[in-house]
């Protein structure tokens, strides 16, 4: 049942939301446009702030379901829960379903943690969403939340080894994924986050 959920939470993270509901509701590929990530950031910023925010809505829906589903079929088991936190965010960075070409995963990661450690999760959205408020850079609010949320998994739940090493390298991952951010960052050209976004 572990390999099962396992399968399960990558084809469910490969789910690719932003990228069918932007070409359902304008037939664009979002691909093609802003940064070219099928994120709910790039979908805010492109196509407005009610599309992203869908997007988003439904990029947390996959994580925590895919958690979810692996609970049910194992009753719990902390590496069936681990390995479906790793693999659904897997799924949406590299997607079967768009060659393997997907997001960075951050609304993936809040979902699937939001089933496993809330109170973690909640300490790190209120740092994230001081940090953009402070900065106004989406992409330094999910690196600094990322990078912290293990210390706060660990000090608050004391888990157990198979989900603390999962949310260290689910942070890994989403710093990994956010390398041109960074590079962006440094230099001074990152894209500054609006509240209302644009339209293409």
């Amino acid at each position: 049942m572990i390999a099962l959920s396992t399968v399960l939470a990558y084809l469910i993270g490969g789910l690719p939301f932003g990228y069918w509901f932007v070409r359902l509701t304008s037939g664009k590929d979002i691909r093609t446009l802003g940064s070219g990530n099928i994120g709910a950031t790039n979908v805010h910023r492109t196509q407005g702030g009610k599309a992203g925010a869908i997007v988003l809505l439904l990029d947390i829906f996959k994580g925590f379901a895919a958690v979810l589903i692996a609970a049910w079929l194992t009753r719990s088991d902390a590496r069936a829960l681990a390995l479906a936190a790793v693999f659904v965010m897997i799924g949406h960075c590299y997607p079967v379903f768009l060659r393997f070409k997907g997001g960075k995963a951050v609304a993936c990661f809040i979902g699937a943690f939001l089933y496993i450690a809330p109170l973690a999760l909640a300490v790190v959205l209120f740092l994230f969403i001081a940090v953009v408020a402070l900065s106004k850079y989406i992409s330094l609010g999910s690196i600094v939340g990322a990078a912290l949320f293990p210390l706060f998994f660990w000090i608050i739940y004391r888990p157990p080894a198979a989900l603390f090493t999962a949310s260290i390298f689910c942070a890994l991952l989403i710093i990994y994924r956010h390398k041109g951010n960074i590079e962006r960052l440094w230099s001074g050209t990152e894209n500054v986050f609006s509240l209302r976004g644009r339209r293409a």
